[in-house]
């Protein structure tokens, strides 16, 4: 199965296709400097196949190259955060607290 990121500015969400077809999808909000991942869903028939994992690292790296601040507001996106450590660093100092991330 091939896989494919794309960032749809005009939704304001990075999608995720596999085989062509969309399989879900990260919304988010740009708000300046940031910017805030607020939900997340996917096709219940791509459960279980880490496609939220690759869905989120890729939308945090394209976000971390345009220069934003990451604001984890979606559960997933928190948990990928959580559990990747080189990505709080992407979270602003001024966030981490109110996400339950390292200072």
């Amino acid at each position: 199965m091939s896989t494919e990121v794309r960032n749809n500015f005009a939704l304001e969400r990075f999608e995720i296709y596999v085989d062509g077809a969309i399989a879900g999808y990260a919304e988010y909000q740009d708000t300046g400097a940031e910017r805030a991942f607020v939900h997340t869903e996917f096709d219940p028939r791509h459960a279980g196949r880490a496609y939220g994992r690759v869905l989120v690292q890729a939308a945090l790296n394209a976000s971390r190259q345009e220069g934003f601040g990451i604001l984890p507001m979606c559960p997933l996106v928190r948990q990928f955060v959580q559990t990747e450590p080189e990505y709080i660093a992407t979270v602003p100092q001024w966030a981490r607290e109110k996400f339950g991330l390292p200072l």
